[in-house]
């Protein structure tokens, strides 16, 4: 683990010890310190909505890989919408960073990442935000939240090839993922667990939060989940990875940043497959 994602870890864990609000600011700040030294991470335009007259963001950045073809893969990558789990916002940091020291990996990638989608709920450890809403169940239904609002508008205007959402299930003794979106993300998914299962195992019920699952895999949803536009043709690939919250947070996040390198190289590989048919 890199140092500053060590400083991460040491930054959450001393918050959580004193009781303090975690800040976007102290969190983001190691991923910053690289920025800093990177020709292929930069920060987006930050969404911002107003909240009691405070002022919040949405981190954004973009990691561009070394070219790989004629247009890049944009994927859009998600965590944080639930603010009481920061195993993907730990997860997608640590991605990002190992990205930085390895562009290689992301070789024909153009990836938009939004590291923390609920900023008050990640600030106050709860699953709501301020406004008392599950987020997660927002999307796509008109709703009046400015999160979902903005998060809509990145989902809209990133025109994504895929869609990676990071989460952790409470509930769950097991890593396990859902496949939305196009036939395909099946075919990456599955890699994807069994990438994880070298940290974790995988969660082989017949039933996972409700819904019916194979192998791990759940092909249900709940409505409002982030997503790309309904009305988008061709689908992206959807992706939700849920690690769960028990192991200690160096697994978590090994299995979730292994998970997301799978989904890279798979569904690169696929791509360049169908063009060779």
């Amino acid at each position: 683990m890199s140092e500053p994602i060590s400083q991460l870890d040491q930054r959450l864990d001393q918050l959580a010890r004193l009781g303090e609000r975690r800040t976007v600011s102290q969190i983001l700040a190691p991923l910053d310190e690289i920025m800093r030294t990177s020709a292929h991470l930069l920060a987006k335009r930050e969404p911002c909505f107003q909240d009691d007259g405070e002022t919040h963001t949405i981190p954004a950045y973009v990691f561009t890989g070394p070219k790989g073809g004629d247009d890049p893969i944009r994927v859009g990558l998600f965590a944080g919408i639930h603010g009481d789990e920061p195993e993907g916002v730990r997860a997608l940091i640590q991605f990002l960073s190992v990205l930085v020291q390895k562009p290689e990996l992301a070789t024909g990638y153009c990836l938009s990442a939004y590291p923390i989608c609920n900023p008050t709920g990640f600030a106050d450890n709860t699953r709501n935000s301020r406004g008392g809403k599950d987020l997660n169940r927002e999307f796509w239904r008109h709703s009046p939240e400015p999160e979902v609002q903005l998060l809509e508008s990145e989902l809209a205007a990133g025109a994504f090839h895929g869609i990676i959402s990071l989460h952790t299930d409470d509930t769950s003794d097991g890593f396990y993922g859902f496949a939305h979106g196009a036939t395909l993300t099946e075919n990456l998914v599955e890699p994807a667990l069994q990438a994880a299962e070298r940290v974790l195992s995988r969660n082989r019920r017949e039933a996972i939060d409700g819904f019916k699952a194979r192998n791990g895999i759940i092909r249900d949803s709940y409505p409002g989940v982030l997503c790309a536009p309904p009305t988008v043709r061709p689908r992206p690939f959807e992706i939700i990875l849920e690690t769960p919250q028990f192991p200690p947070e160096y697994l978590k996040a090994a299995a979730l940043v292994m998970a997301l390198q799978t989904i890279l190289t798979e569904y690169r590989n696929l791509l360049a497959f169908a063009q060779n048919l």
